[in-house]
This record gives structure tokens, C-alpha cells and sequence, in this order.
């Protein structure tokens, strides 16, 4: 029988009910969750697919699924791109591809490795804060490359409140992000490049946002658009797995956050309107792959990904 690996890390509602929801399919094939104690060179992996939740918070497992990639494992997602991709990335080229983004800049770190050698950084310049701020307007955003959930999220309303986030943020890598005075907003999960889903959405930073239940109070043209924005997006960059967000100004959809590849798809956020889309969608994508020969690619092919881009 074909078996697929769920590895999760701290939610149980999502990973449960998938579990549940394939095994009560009678496709021939089972799910379970995956438990590691080591893994040596070439070892078998005993999974057809791997849904991968809690990799991007542990480097042992990121290691772990490029072994079973290796053994021809599919692991959802590529986990030969995710761990190298960075917001900046998606944001350049999601205006390659013509979706609109605000305009964005990404800074030099504020602190380092502690034995880093001063030799190393001679390539940098001290920022010119007016220079920047000039480049995303006021107000802006200031939020991490590498991240998600809000954290380390800050709205700049003058160069003194930059420097002072700035000079707080460490080892992080930030950027400086137009801010959009939005009149909605929109979180559009993706699953499988081809199943998307738009939801109204009410951030809260530093803390998380609300997922609207009721379908209907998004504007039709915008939820449309909003999928197939991220439908695009998602089939050039390579995830399986996505969430992007919108900000709405007037007829415009602007991508706000572009690359949530371990996205939240917990029953407290999503609840009855959306929950049920979410397993039922990534179960059925889980057997397919399943059945399928498909395998991830070792490697980003950025000749074709420049040419989807470019489409």
C-alpha cells in the first residue's frame, strides 16, 4: 500500500483530520505520521509523499527531506526551494510576472554571527535612510526577508522610528515596504498550483488575523483575481502548499505577503466555512501525488522559471 508521511510540529487539528480523511478514502493508500530517530546515507524512505509542517523550524528535518527526496520521496514542498527562498525573492518576481507589489527594498543586517571578521562586511555601506525611505514613501513598512506571522512587523511613519526598529531587529534581515491604505483584504490559500481559495481577511499584528466565514463579502473580481494571481504564482515558484495575501485599493490588487509555504490552515483560524475545504482539497492533492511518479526537482530550473515569469 502507498503511504503518505504527515511531519508535523505543534497544530493538531489540520494534520489529524488529514490523517483521517485519507485513510477513510479506501484509495490504497494510508497516512500516518512520521517518526525519526536518525537517518544515514541512502537510507529507504518509506513514503510516497511527505507533507512537510515544522521543517522551516527545524534544520534536522530539513535535512531529512532532501534525503527522502533523494529517494524518491515527493515532499510537499520542494524542500531543495524552501529553505532558499526569501520574501525579497518572491516579491521581485511576482512583479516580474506583472502581479502588482509595493514597492520594496531590503537592507543589510544590523548584527552578525559573533566571529564574523570585520574584513567581511567591507562591501558595506552605511544606509543612507533618506535615500531609502525616499525609495517606498511614508509611511512604510518595515518587516524580516525570512518569516511570517507578523513577527517583527513595524509601521515607520519617519526616519527616526526606522532607525530605532532597525537598530532593534539583530541578526534579521529586513526590508522597507510602501504601505497600502487598504480597502480590503485578501488571503488566497493555494494548494497543488491549481485549487485556490480567496478569504477576507482581517490582520491583527502581533497576533493572528481573522479568516471571514462568510464567502460572499469579498467582491467576485477581486477573489477572482486573487486566485489567479496566486495560481500563477505558485505554479513558476513551485509550491504545492502557499498562502498570499492582498491588499485591495480600489479596483487594484496589490501582493502584500507573497511566500507562507507552511501556511495556517488550523480549525481555530480557518473554522466550519473553510476547514473543510482545506483537508478535503489537500487530501485529494496528497493521494494524486501519491499515485503519480512524480518527484521534486533537485534544483530551481530558473531558465523556465524566468520564461513562465515573463509569460
Amino acid at each position: 500500500m502507498l503511504k503518505i508521511g504527515i511531519l508535523r510540529g505543534r497544530e493538531n487539528s489540520f494534520p489529524e483530520a488529514l490523517i483521517a480523511t485519507i485513510n477513510s478514502m479506501n484509495e490504497g493508500v494510508e497516512a500516518e505520521w512520521i517518526g525519526l530517530g536518525g537517518t544515514a546515507m541512502g537510507e529507504p524512505c518509506p513514503y510516497r509523499v511527505i507533507l512537510d509542517r515544522i521543517s522551516h523550524e527545524v534544520p534536522y528535518y530539513q535535512v531529512y527531506l532532501k534525503q527522502a527526496s533523494l529517494q524518491g520521496t515527493y515532499v510537499i514542498n520542494n524542500p531543495f526551494w524552501v529553505h532558499v527562498d526569501d520574501k525579497f525573492l518572491g516579491y521581485s518576481l511576482a512583479e516580474k510576472m506583472g502581479i502588482p507589489v509595493p514597492r520594496t527594498s531590503v537592507l543589510p543586517n544590523k548584527e552578525y554571527i559573533d566571529d564574523i571578521n570585520a574584513q567581511s562586511l567591507r562591501n558595506l555601506w552605511p544606509i543612507d535612510w533618506e535615500f531609502r525611505l525616499q525609495q517606498v514613501g511614508l509611511p512604510c513598512i518595515m518587516k524580516p526577508a525570512f518569516g511570517g506571522g507578523w513577527k517583527n512587523v513595524h509601521k515607520i511613519t519617519s526616519i527616526e522610528e526606522a532607525i530605532k526598529h532597525y537598530e532593534e531587529s539583530g541578526q534579521l534581515t529586513m526590508m522597507l515596504q510602501e504601505f497600502i491604505e487598504w480597502d480590503d483584504y485578501i488571503r488566497c490559500l493555494c494548494i497543488g498550483a491549481k485549487h485556490a481559495r480567496s478569504i477576507r481577511y482581517i490582520p491583527r499584528p502581533h497576533g493572528m488575523g481573522e479568516y471571514v466565514q462568510d464567502l460572499s463579502v469579498l467582491n467576485p473580481k477581486h477573489a477572482k483575481l486573487a486566485e489567479e494571481y496566486s495560481i500563477r504564482f505558485n505554479k513558476v515558484i513551485g509550491y504545492d502548499m502557499n498562502a498570499m495575501e492582498f491588499a485591495i485599493k480600489g479596483d487594484k490588487l496589490y501582493a502584500i505577503d507573497i511566500t507562507n509555504y507552511v501556511c495556517d490552515m488550523d480549525y481555530k483560524s480557518l473554522r466550519d466555512a473553510h476547514f473543510g475545504w482545506a483537508v478535503h482539497t489537500m487530501s485529494k492533492f496528497l493521494i494524486d501525488k501519491a499515485k503519480s511518479k512524480q518527484h521534486n526537482k533537485p534544483c530551481a530550473n530558473w531558465e523556465a522559471l524566468m520564461a513562465k515569469a515573463s509569460r
